[in-house]
């Protein structure tokens, strides 16, 4: 996965689109992002956390991009 900028993001979304045609299909997502760039060990779900939180957007195609 990639992180980008925004201004990126768009650029490489639209590529993207472009890419796959009209018979195609591209995944746009929100994930959870807490700022931290590793992983926590899982010890079951992931409490505390808002709607709000949701502050990563990733965009696949095979190929995933994302932004903060």
């Amino acid at each position: 996965m990639v992180l980008l900028e925004s201004e990126q993001f768009l650029t490489e979304l639209t590529r993207l689109f472009q890419k796959c045609g009209l018979p195609g299909s591209v995944f746009i997502t929100t994930k959870k992002y807490d700022g931290r760039t590793k992983p926590l060990p899982r010890k079951g779900s992931v409490e505390g956390f808002l709607p709000s939180d949701n502050k990563c957007l990733r965009a696949t195609d095979g190929e995933k991009i994302s932004t903060v």
